[in-house]
């Protein structure tokens, strides 16, 4: 592939990139190592796993002998979303793996749109797990990381012990999307709010800003018309550049992950959402005899309370656990409440 090629269909010209090629000739972009010095909550050094000669980021925290915690991520975060997590499970003695999807976090981003699938992000993800070799793994799943995680979990049964289930899906027919993932959808389509404004004026980290209640989505349309960034107390703006670290320089040519991800919803792109394997999935998945625990977010207009329990209530030894404060993205905000929720479910 000419890296030419690639970055016109980035958008980006290649005198404001450092871009690589893979063996394959698939043109990519890292952010600097400077973008994440000195982030809030998160002292971990990276590790890296090639995949198909890309490097796919990863942190390792707590015993190497301990039982292993696979923590996932989905859209537009990276392993920084897991941190508190991370932190209380390797406290209790859990070996806690979070990975960084190819195109997000500290993992290369291949700048080309059309590269990126759900089912590659799955393949992607079984050869982490098996260059680690990791086994009795307890699956803690949110957002995209559900159909990725789980896909695992349906191919290699084995491999895992426990399945920790949060905000999050698996496309079936019977499946019934909301109107905000439509909305979200729609946002990133050509003409679209995120599409016509991230990452020019509105930034991951601004996104997540609102997502997670530290500003208003008020706020961020004002942005888009022009108006300065809303103050942040300190802590909240070193939350914020923790979310853009991963995107610092990268310009519109690094987000291609990003973007892809609302585009792979399998009611608005069945092949690129690999819809087909979803449902399979979905329904394998509906005979997991393991523990399963679902923790949810009340607050999630994406996701709502009503759908977490219809799934856990397909399950007899399920176990449903209601956060009533907690949006979306509960692994930033109530990531010890759900490590506590947890281990004490693993002691009953």
């Amino acid at each position: 592939m000419n890296i030419s090629t690639g970055l016109a269909e980035a958008h980006a010209p290649a005198d404001r990139l450092e871009v690589h090629e893979t063996y394959a000739g698939v043109p990519f972009v890292r952010a600097p190592e400077p973008a994440f010095e000195g982030l809030p909550d998160y002292p971990w050094a990276p590790r890296y796993v090639e995949i198909d000669g890309l490097r796919m980021h990863y942190v390792e925290a707590g015993p190497s002998d301990g039982p292993v915690a696979l923590l996932m991520h989905g859209m537009p975060t990276w392993s920084y979303l897991n941190r508190h997590l991370v932190a209380a499970l390797a406290a209790a003695g859990y070996r806690c793996v979070a990975p960084d999807h190819i195109g997000f976090g500290r993992s290369d981003k291949v700048i080309l749109d059309s590269w990126y699938s759900i089912a590659r992000h799955v393949r992607a993800m079984a050869q982490l797990v098996a260059e680690l070799d990791l086994r009795d793994i307890t699956l803690f799943c949110q957002d995209w990381g559900g159909p990725i995680g789980l896909a695992q979990a349906a191919e290699f049964p084995e491999r895992f012990a426990r399945l920790v289930v949060m905000n999050t899906w698996l496309h079936h027919d019977a499946f019934d999307y909301t109107p905000a993932v439509r909305r979200w959808n729609a946002g990133w389509h050509p003409g679209g709010f995120y599409a016509g404004n991230v990452p020019e004026r509105l930034t991951i980290g601004w996104l997540m800003m609102a997502a997670t209640g530290r500003t208003t989505r008020e706020a961020l349309a004002a942005m888009a018309g022009g108006q300065p960034a809303p103050a942040l107390s300190p802590s909240d703006d070193a939350v914020r550049r923790a979310y853009d670290a991963p995107f610092e320089g990268l310009g519109h040519a690094g987000h291609a992950g990003a973007r892809r991800f609302p585009l792979s919803i399998p009611f608005d792109n069945p092949e690129g959402g690999a819809a087909a394997d979803q449902a399979r999935h979905f329904e394998t998945l509906l005979g997991w005899t393991r523990p399963i625990h679902f923790i949810w977010g009340a607050e999630d207009e994406v996701f709502p309370e009503a759908w977490g329990r219809a799934w856990a209530g397909r399950y007899p030894h399920a176990t449903f656990d209601l956060l009533p404060d907690a949006g979306h993205f509960l692994q930033d905000t109530h990531g010890a409440r759900i490590a506590e929720l947890v281990l004490k479910h693993a002691r009953a």
